[in-house]
């Protein structure tokens, strides 16, 4: 008797879709995996400080919301969000400088969705987008699988340049500007008011959208808030925001918001309907609860104070650290230094020893659309307290005194 298994004609299965295929893995991920051992200090990855997280607040509201209200926190709930989440998110930004009504808004699975649902509303396949050089990792990853051509606008130690801007954008006709303009990811630089007031002028006069994200700008450790692009004139009509609550609250709620004229915020409502139907019930429920109990504004003031703690030590040893005629900022808020070693080291090529010795940082090359500085590095100082920050350079330090320029 034939075995069937013997008989049957296998043709293999179809290959991935070409989005998928040219879409890498996140280098700051992958390096995240490499560095979790607990003896590691990293200054690789944006991971809030865990000791900072307001734990015994956040599990009351929960506890809160499951025992007040269990049948409305475990049901499926309206796309746009949590109608209270919606109304303190507004009067939050409304209070910032913006004028915001809870209608504005969309509770999104963390801003990151809310650039996707962006992207989906916004790009055709080969629509062009702009991104400042160096951008935040994600961003590339995102328009990468949407097809879309990303196109990078020059930038110097004041963020994005807006006569580039003006000009790539007459050239290249873009669909959209994507920007972290303030305390950026991976460079921590903040734009200027009046840069944000070009740029404001450049996209209502070359007709495109922007997608202002500003994960950060609660962080701010010095100097006088500056206004949201969204509020200049010129932008108002063409302007989403976003924002999340996994660096002032938890990450793991996996909670941010999108901000967006009517007819755009439609359209994502119909995306994230697409894709998840709603964020979740119950960890929106809990953020509202939480809002409404807990002094947010009061917890931000103990980790800004933490934070700026780490970043002076950080940067007051960077210089026994990096290898003579190195370079870095020093931001007023957020959670990343940009650094560059002198001409000759190879940041990535260097990584791989650095590890041995325990410690950790992100290589600066996969951040840049363009052509990529080799010898540039990001480094957060917000996961460690200020001795293991001490130590970390120590350890780099002996790791980079160790290594050879490439070339």
């Amino acid at each position: 008797m034939t075995d069937p298994a013997q008989s049957v004609s296998t043709v293999p299965a179809p290959g991935l879709a070409s989005r998928a295929a040219r879409t890498g893995s996140s280098p700051v991920r992958d390096i995240l995996a490499l560095t979790a051992r607990p003896e590691v200090i990293s200054f690789a990855g944006g991971l809030p400080a865990p000791e900072l997280f307001d734990a015994e607040g956040i599990a009351d509201a929960f506890r809160h919301v499951l025992a007040e209200q269990p049948r409305r926190a475990l049901q499926y709930s309206p796309t746009d969000g949590d109608p209270q989440l919606r109304a303190t998110v507004a009067a939050r930004a409304t209070a910032r400088g913006l004028a915001t009504a809870a209608d504005d808004l969309i509770v999104t699975t963390g801003s990151q969705q809310g650039l996707t649902l962006l992207t989906t509303a916004l790009l055709e396949p080969g629509d062009v987008v702009l991104v400042e050089d160096p951008c935040y990792l994600a961003a590339l990853q995102i328009f990468s699988l949407a097809g879309a051509r990303v196109v990078p606008v020059p930038t110097d130690d004041e963020g994005l340049d807006p006569e580039a801007l003006d000009e790539i954008a007459a050239r290249v006709g873009p669909k959209l500007l994507y920007l972290v303009p303030t305390f950026q990811n991976p460079t921590g630089r903040t734009l200027p008011e009046e840069r944000r007031a070009a740029v404001a002028s450049v996209a209502a006069r070359r007709g495109l959208w922007i997608a202002e994200d500003d994960p950060y700008g609660e962080l701010r450790f010095e100097g006088e808030p500056v206004p949201w692009i969204a509020s200049f004139p010129g932008a108002e009509d063409r302007t989403a925001l976003l924002g999340s609550f996994s660096k002032v609250m938890a990450p793991g709620l996996r909670l941010g918001w999108l901000r967006a004229p009517a007819g755009l915020r439609r359209a994502c409502v119909i995306a994230k309907q697409a894709a998840d139907l709603h964020s979740s019930t119950v960890d929106q429920a809990a953020a509202a609860r939480y809002l409404a109990v807990a002094d947010l504004d009061a917890h931000l003031v103990r980790v800004r104070e933490a934070y700026r703690a780490r970043r002076d030590a950080l940067l007051g040893g960077l210089g026994g650290a990096l290898p003579a005629g190195s370079r870095w900022n020093r931001p007023a808020g957020g959670m990343f230094v940009w650094a560059t070693l002198p001409a000759g080291y190879d940041a990535t090529a260097l990584l791989p020893g650095v590890v041995r010795h325990d410690v950790a940082y992100v290589p600066g090359a996969p951040f840049f659309a363009g052509p990529p500085d080799a010898a540039a590095m990001r480094l957060s100082f917000v996961t460690h307290p200020p001795e293991e920050i001490g130590e970390g350079l120590v350890r780099l330090g002996a790791a980079l005194r160790e290594a050879r320029p490439a070339g």
